[in-house]
């Protein structure tokens, strides 16, 4: 689960910063200085990446035996600029302590 982790918290903080630069460089560039370079560079990319997000967080998920609802809202922090940065802390957080805790072994069935 470890390698699986590491790739989602590498794409959440790189989607998690190119959010952030579309919102806070690139629309006000377009709707004030008339300027839309930066989102027609910036917000393909960030689409691109928000789809691999998708991925290594359904990955991880899976391995880590969310619940599809826990699943679903650490997808959904790609879309709010810095809440991203912040699920991928907690998110690990939560997963390394999974980790460091052994599941307990399913009790023998007595024949």
């Amino acid at each position: 689960m470890g390698a699986a982790l590491t790739r989602y918290r590498v794409v959440a903080n790189v989607v998690g910063v190119v959010l952030i630069v579309l919102v806070v460089i690139g629309m006000p560039l377009k709707y004030l200085g008339n300027d839309p370079v930066v989102v027609e560079t910036v917000g393909p990319a960030h689409g691109f990446l928000y789809m691999v997000l998708l991925v290594t967080a359904f990955d991880l998920g899976r391995r880590a035996r969310w619940s599809l609802g826990r699943m679903v809202l650490v997808m959904l922090a790609g879309t709010v600029p810095f809440v991203s940065i912040y699920a991928e802390r907690k998110v690990a957080r939560q997963v390394r302590e999974q980790v460091r805790r052994p599941e307990p072994e399913p009790e023998p069935v007595a024949r």
